[in-house]
């Protein structure tokens, strides 16, 4: 595991910076950490609140949408 240390002015150690791969493997194997990491992100009301409406329109008017690849080459076409 390749960590990297960070310190203050005062060279005490505050944070560690641990490749993804490592966090990855280390949530595979204590599954809290992955429990306790989803906790960690909060999405607000108002966010979940438009997402809502986008799927609730997505539903009721599937032929409105377009594909994210097919919304890519439009922008580049109009470019």
């Amino acid at each position: 595991m390749n960590l990297q240390y960070i310190s203050d002015k005062n060279g005490i150690t505050t944070s560690v910076i641990i490749p993804i791969q490592d966090w990855e493997e280390l949530k595979r194997k204590y599954s809290e950490l992955e429990e306790e990491e989803n906790q960690m992100i909060d999405i607000p009301d108002w966010h979940k609140g438009i997402i809502d409406q986008r799927l609730a329109e997505k539903e009721n008017n599937p032929d409105s949408m377009i594909d994210f690849d097919q919304a890519i080459d439009d922008i580049e076409k109009q470019l």
